[in-house]
């Protein structure tokens, strides 16, 4: 049997560090958007093994991936028989904060309990994704959350009415920023962490409204002190007609939300003008909440 299904990314309108955990991560409260650029996965089941390819030489297509820890937490878990044959189609680039790889394990467990006849629960799938990575539990689904602990409680937004009819523009230059490195970096920055709780669930309720000023990131303190390039963009950004700005996770990705796509569009230019091309520039009109789009097709 075969399926595909397709892997969207995020942003984070906030990313705060609260403090750390005893178990070594650190306490987070993030509002995450679900954004509309896709990898694509295709699964084919096999009688034993798992096999990843991927487009990009780039790519680990080994145990390293995340693809291939999901399908193998998957197989113990739900004790099934066989093996599988994933494709990884990659748009999404990598080490850009937009949770490409957290987004392809969350797809690899949905598709293989589909493929598995729901063998698996959404209470053991969420205890999966959870132990592959703080980003994993929130795409299980495909709404604007809140997330906290150190992602895995995901509390789903009413839609963000105040972003429809923006315009989103990303902006990721020639390199990636390494997850685990920002956030041990963050010691250097104390002022940047140990923020009071409550500020996601604050900007998710100012958005049903208005766009305002309250998007913030931790992550920005260390990344921006290490890759001035990345807070140049932003600025200009925020000189140039966006309502707001910030890095998307740990980066290298920035973002910004204007008030339309023309305004967009005219940035993303004199942005290459200024900077030089970028590996990613990408406009993207918003809704309110995520488009409910049919995400997997299925064969025998």
């Amino acid at each position: 049997m075969k399926l595909s299904r397709k892997s969207h990314c995020k942003i984070n309108l906030l990313l705060n560090v609260v403090g750390q955990r005893a178990d070594g991560f650190h306490e987070l409260e993030m509002l995450m958007l679900p954004v509309p650029i896709f990898d694509r996965l295709d699964f084919e089941l096999l009688g034993h093994g798992i096999e990843l390819t991927c487009n990009q030489p780039g790519i680990p297509t080994d145990s390293s991936n995340l693809v291939c820890q999901a399908a193998e937490s998957f197989t113990a878990k739900a004790e099934v028989t066989g093996g599988v044959r994933i494709h990884l189609e990659k748009t999404i680039p990598a080490e850009g904060g937009l949770g490409g790889g957290s987004g392809n394990a969350a797809a690899t467990l949905l598709a293989l309990n589909e493929l598995h006849g729901q063998a698996l629960g959404q209470v053991a799938l969420h205890e999966l994704a959870t132990a592959l990575g703080s980003d994993v539990p929130f795409f299980l689904q495909n709404q604007a959350a809140v997330a906290k602990g150190r992602g895995e409680i995901i509390e789903p937004v009413a839609p963000l009415a105040a972003l429809d009819g923006k315009a989103l523009l990303l902006v990721r230059p020639g390199f990636g920023v390494p997850t685990p490195w920002a956030y041990q970096s963050l010691a250097k920055f104390p002022w940047a962490k140990n923020r009071p709780l409550g500020q996601a669930d604050e900007l998710a309720n100012s958005l049903l409204a208005e766009v305002g000023d309250a998007f913030y990131n931790s992550l920005e303190a260390p990344v921006f002190d290490k890759f001035p390039l990345l807070k140049l963009i932003k600025q200009h950004a925020l000189a140039n007609g966006a309502e707001g700005a910030l890095l998307c996770g740990s980066g290298s990705t920035v973002f910004a939300i204007f008030p339309d796509t023309a305004t967009a569009q005219s940035l993303s230019q004199s942005l290459v003008s200024k900077f030089g091309q970028q590996s990613l520039v990408q406009t993207i009109s918003l809704p309110g909440d995520f488009p409910k789009v049919k995400n997997s097709t299925a064969s025998p």
